[in-house]
């Protein structure tokens, strides 16, 4: 979790132009991550940087992620601060603000202020071309389709992005009408670190369509999901976005997090746990509960599935993974095992979370996922008395109630 960044107001744009600046940062310590800046880090903990000013945002951006806090900005060799600003001109700086801040009128458990979420950095007129650095198959020998990971080093430029938003992906060529293909959105599946731990990547879970035309029974193919299944590494990729604001993760370490995903619905959970239990972060050590049900055909479409089961044994008591393999497990009418089996069964438990102002529940997969999770809570939900759609209703108002389908 980092400040909000600050910024010069729209005044000092012109009469400073392109003058040298000084930082003042405190919040930075000497270790691994910055052992090869260009500047020391005092004992005392402030650091003093001079900037050029077309580099300030960027500059700012960096500072906020390596956890360091901006307390004064002068032009060099003055000695009057420049004024420091926390809602900055465009272009934006925007990064999650801290969970302490919060207004004491809300729930600690509130997701990030939807206004400072980074969003459309990068829009459809102007991508940003990443180059794809990755790009390897997540389904295990006898399961079904085509899905891959796929990672894009975003470093040469100004995309940035935080765990529960999607990213815009323009595939080349053009449509039968000869006009330049549409983005589609794809979940992001890393952290806001990125796979590398490096703030320089962006991944994708990507599963490519596959249909039959219902009329010629021809099989169709999706023109964005095969061009980035089969997207090599080294080649160049237009990405827009970031945008969305339904899915963030909320910043209380001492949270509960229940996520339900079928197949590439992972993508934005793989992000939250990794944040969670896969990297080390002094301002964010959680503490709570996530709990994953999971909807696959086979066990062989299991996505990431080692990676889940070592944190269930690394994590036991603070994450816990239930699988619905609907072709491989049976419901207790003899059906095939779907989430909403998974939820039924385990409903009593689940109302009694939700009931906890600090449980979040999250859904991400295939349209018709939120009716399947009313089929399997609404009816205990009405042995308690309480109609479905208006606890659902409530949740919502609360912000704890986070949906994603496509």
């Amino acid at each position: 979790m980092y400040s909000p960044s600050v910024g010069v107001t729209s005044t000092q744009t012109t009469e400073y132009g392109n003058r040298l600046f000084v930082y003042e940062v405190v919040g930075l310590s000497q270790n691994t991550d910055n052992d090869n800046l260009d500047y020391p880090i005092r004992r005392s903990g402030s650091v003093f940087i001079t900037v050029p000013y077309k580099r300030m945002n960027q500059e700012m951006r960096r500072i906020n992620r390596m956890g360091g806090r901006i307390v004064s900005i002068k032009p060099l060799n003055a000695d009057t601060p420049l004024q420091v600003s926390s809602n900055p001109p465009k272009p934006q700086v925007v990064e999650p603000p801290q969970s302490n801040k919060q207004p004491t009128s809300k729930s600690m458990t509130e997701t990030k202020e939807k206004a400072t979420i980074p969003v459309n950095i990068y829009r459809p007129n102007n991508p940003y071309i990443g180059k794809c650095v990755e790009n390897y198959p997540l389904v295990a020998e006898g399961g079904s389709g085509i899905v891959q990971h796929l990672t894009f080093d975003i470093s040469g430029g100004d995309l940035h992005y935080v765990e529960g938003q999607s990213i815009g992906i323009i595939p080349p060529g053009t449509d039968d009408n000869g006009k330049p293909h549409k983005l589609r959105l794809y979940s992001i599946a890393s952290t806001r670190h990125g796979d590398m731990k490096d703030d320089k990547t962006v991944s994708l879970c990507v599963r490519q369509l596959e249909y039959q035309h219902p009329e010629s029974g021809e099989t169709v193919y999706g023109v964005c999901s095969t061009y980035l299944c089969h997207l090599e590494a080294g080649a160049d990729v237009a990405i827009t976005g970031p945008v969305g604001k339904e899915m963030l993760l909320p910043d209380d370490e001492d949270a509960t997090i229940i996520m339900l995903a079928t197949g590439t619905g992972i993508a934005p959970f793989r992000a939250f746990l990794w944040r969670m239990f896969k990297e080390q972060h002094s301002d964010y050590k959680f503490k709570g509960l996530a709990w994953l049900i999971f909807g696959v055909p086979y066990t062989a479409n299991i996505l990431y599935k080692d990676d889940l089961e070592k944190m269930v044994e690394d994590y036991p008591e603070n994450f816990r993974l239930t699988y619905a393999i609907s072709r491989e497990q049976q419901n207790k009418d003899g059906g095939r095992m779907y989430i909403q089996h998974r939820v039924a069964e385990h409903a009593a438990e689940l109302w009694e979370k939700l009931q906890d102002p600090k449980t979040h529940l999250y859904m991400c997969g295939l349209k018709g996922m939120e009716s399947g999770i009313e089929e399997g809570l609404s009816p205990f939900a009405q042995e308690q008395g309480v109609e479905w759609s208006d606890f659902v209703r409530k949740l919502k108002k609360e912000h704890r109630w986070h949906v994603e389908v496509y």
